[in-house]
């Protein structure tokens, strides 16, 4: 072996050539390439090393049988792989898959499907019948259409439309009826009493609506707390925690409503119901006792009041009926009093044993109880008791 690490047959392998040798290889070791239009590569003369043989796969043909691109730069390996690729899917390559579909590329109608299926999308709208359609050209407000039914707007991103529910009635709370969460408002007589009440509300006009509250529920639930403290500083704890509820809630309802309007917010309050209104949970059980003994106190006053309206109507009574036998005696004073006296004389004698003798052989004592004990066992006995008549004799 050689100083340049040659062989026995003293060739030389060198580091910077291929399998197949380089374009870098000196004359006298490269083999020769057939000119143009001499015999070719694969025509050498047979046992000749340096003829016939394998091109090298790496290296370029030579730069006058490379084919021109635009711009006059040659084209490489990979370019001519992609022709292939794009002439096997475009028909030229033989029962490959093919994109044209009547001589149109297959994209073409993918696009044109796209396009139709957002133009219908976004130019018809169905609104339900409890539904409003806020329309907005370029952002800015154009018109209100509904409610119910299909309704054709200009495409997006042109014009654009949002459906409002204007038929349901919204319910907002404030205030917590649990224990934990109070809700404190001042009443006219420096007391303070827990309120948790519900506004009802829904949208009258749904342009003001969409454009003037950036936080709808926000702004109505600030309103409402404003008008409660306001009308509640006009009652006291005994009545905003009794009967002064229902009034409480009308005032906060037409307060609300004024206070909306004046923003042009484009809500309609559709009323106030208060679910709770106790005193402060510190003070719980000293106010049970206070509002018990009141309510003791007011039941006796109702008895003393019922007793009291009992006996002048009884009075009454009476002095129209002495009033009706005056009258009578005044038209005839003999037998009123004659009237009078028996009724009296039937009062006091009707449940007294009495005997009535007259002189003349009459027994002057007779057994009238055992007599009427008697009578009352018999069958048939006189049905008037208290009276015992002799035989023979009347009584007056």
């Amino acid at each position: 072996m050689s100083a340049n690490g040659g062989g026995s047959d003293g060739s030389v392998l060198r580091a910077d050539r291929g399998p197949w040798g380089s374009d870098d290889e000196t004359p006298d070791d490269k083999p020769k390439r057939p000119k143009p239009g001499g015999p070719k590569a694969s025509e050498g003369e047979p046992g000749d090393s340096k003829g016939a043989g394998p091109r090298n796969p790496w290296a370029q043909p030579p730069i006058e049988l490379r084919p021109k691109r635009e711009g006059g730069r040659t084209p490489t390996a990979l370019d001519e792989l992609f022709k292939k690729g794009r002439g096997r899917i475009g028909g030229g390559g033989g029962g490959g898959f093919s994109p044209i579909v009547g001589g149109r590329p297959l994209w073409l109608y993918g696009v044109s499907i796209f396009v139709v299926l957002w133009l219908f999308l976004s130019s018809f709208h169905l609104l339900e019948p409890a539904e409003e359609g806020v329309v907005t050209q370029l952002g800015s407000y154009s018109r209100t259409v509904g409610p119910g039914g299909i309704h054709m707007t200009w495409p997006a991103p042109i014009e654009r439309i949002r459906k409002i529910d204007t038929a349901n009635i919204r319910t907002l709370p404030i205030g917590s009826e649990q224990a934990d969460q109070e809700n404190l408002v001042l009443t006219g007589d420096q007391n303070i009493v827990d309120l948790a009440y519900q506004v009802r509300w829904s949208i009258k006009d749904p342009e003001l609506f969409q454009f003037q509250l950036a936080d709808p529920e926000q702004t109505i639930g600030e309103v409402a707390e404003s008008s409660m403290r306001a009308t509640v500083a006009n009652f006291t704890l005994t009545n905003a925690i009794g009967p002064g509820r229902s009034d409480i809630e009308v005032q906060v309802q037409q307060r609300m409503q004024e206070l909306l309007d004046q923003y042009s917010s484009g809500v309609k309050i559709d009323g106030i119901a208060i679910r709770q209104a106790d005193p402060p949970a510190q003070v719980d059980e000293a106010f049970k006792e206070v509002n018990s003994a009141q309510q003791e106190r007011e039941s006796y006053q109702n008895e003393a009041r019922a007793y009291a309206q009992q006996v002048l109507e009884q009075a009454r009574g009476e002095s129209a009926a002495f009033d009706k036998v005056y009258a009578q005696y005044s038209l005839a004073p003999e037998v009123t009093r004659r009237r009078m006296y028996y009724d009296t004389m039937e009062r006091v004698l009707g449940k007294v044993d009495k005997t009535i003798v007259e002189t003349g052989g009459v027994t002057a004592y007779l057994p009238l109880p055992e007599l009427r004990r008697r009578a009352r066992a018999a069958p048939g006995a006189s049905s008037t008791p208290g009276v015992t008549v002799s035989p023979g004799r009347r009584a007056p």
